[in-house]
């Protein structure tokens, strides 16, 4: 079995410390941050007022503070949203030098200082400075991006700032929201379309021979337009899909015949 070990180059740490940040980060994001404990990692995201995705985040316990690990092209920019909301909040929020790291595959298991990725077990494990294991081969981020596509796991790549709503990528099935804690910015919109099961649409991996669709080229269910297509590699993409047009339909890209797939981990 083979576990690869990863930095993730494309991410970022930012640490808030103070008495208030609990208090602070739970009415802002999508996830419950009240009982998160040392060690632990959880997935959320940072939406707009409308409801759609602003950005993504992993929550790290990190003793009486917590890391973010964001996307790290946006992490001045989130720092600067984040200090707009902290008004009289005993918080700071600053840059953290940790680097992100990632130890996949099949054989990954549990090692001190790597905490389990949240989203789905099989996506292995999240480091902040952990060191490889003696056992893992080194490998590039790029490596990592092919491992979570193959698992059916949406990512950065996917979806657009401003205008994916989380649930379309998969946030709720990927315990990236909670819809039992309290209000959070774009709840309303969110909660709305869990409860009237407003889901018309959601990312889900392709499959073809050959190279990938370009990003943004249509998925057709016969003449009728069933989505889009978003990152993708050789023999596999993703793409943003109508629920309503995939099923036993012939799908196709730019002529191609493509199939769409519903991950192990996703309910039918």
């Amino acid at each position: 079995m083979i576990v690869t070990f990863a930095y993730l180059e494309s991410r970022a740490v930012i640490r808030l410390t103070g008495p208030d940040w609990r208090s602070f980060l739970q009415g802002l994001i999508t996830q419950d941050v009240e009982t998160l404990s040392d060690g632990q990692a959880r997935f959320g995201a940072l939406l707009t007022p409308q409801g759609r995705l602003a950005h993504d985040m992993f929550i790290v316990g990190a003793g009486e503070d917590a890391l973010l690990d964001v996307a790290a092209t946006a992490r001045d920019g989130i720092i600067d949203r984040l200090s707009i909301y902290r008004l009289r909040a005993k918080v700071q929020i600053t840059p953290d030098p940790a680097l992100v790291t990632a130890l996949f595959g099949a054989g990954a298991a549990p090692a001190p200082g790597w905490l389990p990725d949240p989203r789905l077990s099989a996506l292995g494990f999240r480091g902040y400075g952990a060191a490889s294991p003696a056992e893992a081969i080194v490998g590039a981020e790029t490596d990592y991006e092919a491992f979570r596509l193959s698992l059916g796991a949406p990512g950065p790549a996917d979806w657009d700032a401003q205008a994916t709503y989380p649930i379309e990528a998969n946030f709720d099935l990927l315990s990236g929201i909670d819809f039992k804690k309290g209000c959070f910015i774009g709840q309303e919109t969110t909660s709305r379309m869990k409860r009237r099961g407003l889901i018309k649409t959601r990312m889900l991996p392709i499959r073809f021979e050959g190279s990938p669709p370009s990003p943004g080229a249509e998925v057709l269910a016969g003449d009728l337009r069933a989505g889009e297509v978003l990152s993708g590699r050789e023999g596999i993409a993703m793409a943003l899909l109508r629920l309503d047009r995939i099923d036993g339909a012939a799908l196709s890209v730019d002529g191609r015949p493509v199939r769409a797939e519903r991950p192990t981990w996703m309910a039918p």
